[in-house]
């Protein structure tokens, strides 16, 4: 197997045509929630015969996914890039899609890493993506009129919250026009998927790659309606290859413009050219059984500290937690991370699983009841502990009873939590 030691960002073959025939890409298809409807899009989660986006025969875990990505690198060594993109949005799923990425990066450092979004959620993780070092991410925006964005998209979901018609439909390209920007701040490549809609949309080509020029995108892909008859949009005919060459030809005036794209599954594998979705089906099935790692073979711990010294946060009020790991010299912070936003109760703590999903042990100044629960059948073990964070650490790698850091655990219930009570109950 071929090792490389850089990242040449040339050979990411869905943004350069001269790589197609040459380098591959792997999407991991950890992502099966959606944050909009749109009217020409069917998911499927266990879906063979399809090749198309929104489909994949099945979903993994980003454990699973890291594990899936060694077994395609042995097989397929051509493979340069590892995205996610979907079977729904990654970031209507995004401590799922952060932790496989972080994951991925971690293994294999030369990888390009890829996202593909709507734009609806993506914004709060930007920041994140970019210390990850995602350098390519493709947003699908498929009007920059509300008027008309109103017909191709059935709701959009922000938070708790379903915006329909023309609401919906401004707070979207609102949240597109945010992502971006800023993507283009921390100097992220950014590709625009549009859907060509006759009769909706393929008056408004032009107009969308005007604004996204002006938004700094680098590379636009008029992509032809795929027919999904179970859609508000099945029976709308696909636009001939005359009118897409039309309109991309129009488009190009502004954007630079892909000409080779295959409309790839969630799942796929392989070069666009010659791929092996169906080849590494029976790997990826097999993947997608594999259980959750052991604690005790997890390689990190988190921390909530204020400064960086000291154990010093209850889990309720840390807003992010560091992430340390061991070295043969001693202890070395990996990263930090952000923690779900406060509400939403009990999903709160079933995401901060997942956010620290790869950590054996999470260091705070005290817990309720509800997330201790949780983590600890998440097999992220809470120690109570008050000190400095090297000799937490240290209790916790050598495996020393736990009790020495702190007394007995104190509930939120009795009136001794430190935090704001952003339900830790």
């Amino acid at each position: 197997m071929t090792t490389r030691t850089t990242r040449d960002l040339k050979q990411h073959p869905c943004f350069n045509a001269d790589a197609k025939g040459k380098f591959g890409r792997v999407h991991l298809p950890v992502a099966p929630k959606c944050n909009i409807k749109c009217n020409f899009c069917d998911r499927k989660y266990d879906c063979v015969n399809e090749s198309r986006p929104g489909v994949t025969s099945t979903l993994l875990s980003p454990e699973q996914a890291g594990i899936y990505m060694d077994k395609v690198l042995e097989k397929e060594p051509r493979i340069t890039v590892a995205g996610i993109a979907g079977p729904g949005d990654p970031f209507a799923n995004g401590p799922e899609t952060i932790a496989t990425m972080r994951n991925i990066r971690k293994n294999h450092p030369e990888t390009i890493l890829c996202l593909s979004s709507n734009g609806m959620g993506i914004a709060p993780y930007i920041d994140a993506i970019a210390e990850i070092e995602v350098s390519h991410v493709t947003i699908t925006v498929c009007a920059v009129d509300p008027e008309i964005g109103q017909k191709i998209y059935a709701w959009v979901q922000d938070g708790k919250v379903i915006y329909k018609g023309l609401q919906g439909a401004k707070l979207l390209l609102s949240r597109q026009v945010e992502a971006i920007k800023k993507l283009k701040e921390h100097g992220i490549t950014v590709k625009i998927n549009c859907i060509v809609i006759p009769g909706i949309n393929d008056h408004h080509i032009e107009d969308i790659a005007i604004k996204m020029k002006e938004l700094g995108a680098d590379l636009f892909n008029a992509m032809a309606l795929f027919p999904n008859v179970n859609t508000p949009f099945g029976s709308i005919e696909q636009p001939t290859k005359e009118k897409m060459e039309e309109l991309r030809a129009t488009a190009e005036k502004y954007l630079p413009q892909m000409r080779h794209c295959t409309r790839c599954r969630a799942d796929a594998v392989g070069l666009l050219g010659d791929d092996r979705t169906e080849e590494f089906r029976s790997c990826l099935s097999s993947c997608s059984t594999i259980k959750p790692m052991a604690p005790e073979k997890r390689a990190y711990v988190a921390v909530a500290s204020e400064e960086g010294v000291l154990i010093n946060q209850h889990l309720g009020e840390c807003r992010s937690f560091e992430i340390w790991e061991q070295k043969a010299d001693g202890y070395q912070k990996v990263e930090e991370r952000r923690a779900p936003d406060t509400g939403g109760g009990i999903k709160r703590w079933h995401k901060l699983a997942k956010i620290l999903g790869d950590c054996r042990a999470v260091l705070i100044s005290g817990i309720g009841e509800t997330p201790y629960d949780i983590l600890l059948k998440a097999g992220i073990q809470p120690v109570e502990a008050a000190g400095f964070i090297e000799e937490g650490l240290e209790t916790v790698y050598e495996n020393k009873k736990t009790t020495i850091l702190k007394g007995r655990r104190v509930p939120c219930s009795e009136g001794k939590c430190s935090g704001s009570g952003g339900g830790c109950g």
